[in-house]
């Protein structure tokens, strides 16, 4: 059985790349931090498809916490899924924050830097030798990267976010002798739980961010579940070392 372990899948996009993945045939394992519910809506939507999915705790801003992570993930890979390999990681688990240059502090930016960059580094790492030759790792990052459209507040975000893209590239190099293909995908405004669910709380937003998407609207997480899908499967297989936009043309 081909096995997706899929970061922040308890919500939001994590949640809708987990459905998306069961859809092409995945046992799912997804992580959740504080939202255990959202975890079971995983697993219950997993389950109408017919598949199967489990949910494990973690934090992915204590990197110490990693090894026991990942022996507990192969326990339960072979406990749910006897035989079973990892075939694909994605790496979505995020937090949203701004604040203006001088309003940054060292508390504020080390907590992005843990759970953004530093986080999927070492996870990746740890989970390493779990993957199987082959595998597909995919790494959410955002359009905030892009040299259009800079939104002042978010230098600290988007600096990490743009780090994890440059990341994804070297991973690709480094990895490639074991066949692992690793890209990311970018999404524009999409309506999650990220800044506390900032769409709900203030939707007076929603029509300023969709006027500048070309096709009209803002992001849904299907929207870019439906492209981490793509990549994690053999459809993408000559796919390595991107970034994907998935922003429906947001400043375009």
């Amino acid at each position: 059985m081909s096995v997706a372990v899929v970061i922040g899948g308890s919500a939001g996009i994590g949640q809708a790349a987990a459905v998306a993945a069961a859809h092409r045939g995945f046992g799912v394992v997804v992580t959740y931090r504080r939202h255990p519910e959202g975890a079971d809506e995983t697993i219950r939507a997993v389950k109408e498809l017919g598949g199967t999915a489990v949910a494990l705790p973690l934090d992915v801003g204590d990197a110490a916490s990693f090894g026991a992570f990942a022996e507990r993930l192969r326990e339960t890979i072979a406990a749910t899924w006897p035989g079973g390999r990892v075939e694909a990681l994605v790496n979505n688990a995020g937090i949203g924050e701004m604040a203006l240059l001088g309003d940054i502090t060292d508390e504020q930016y080390e907590r992005l830097h843990r759970v953004l960059l530093k986080g999927p580094l070492f996870l990746t790492q740890a989970l390493l030798p779990l993957l199987a030759d082959g595998a597909a790792i995919v790494n959410t990052t955002s359009t905030s990267t892009n040299p259009a459209g800079v939104t002042p507040g978010y230098s600290v975000y988007a600096a990490m976010k743009g780090g994890l893209v440059v990341l994804t590239r070297y991973l690709a190099k480094e990895l490639a002798g074991r066949g692992i293909r690793v890209n990311s995908v970018s999404p524009g405004p999409t309506r999650t739980r990220l800044g506390d669910d900032a769409f709900d709380r203030f939707p007076e937003l929603i029509a300023p961010q969709a006027a500048r998407t070309a096709l009209g609207r803002i992001g849904a997480p299907d929207d870019i579940g439906a492209v981490i899908a793509f990549l994690l499967s053999d459809d993408a297989r000559w796919i390595t070392g991107q970034d994907i936009e998935a922003s429906g043309g947001y400043d375009l």
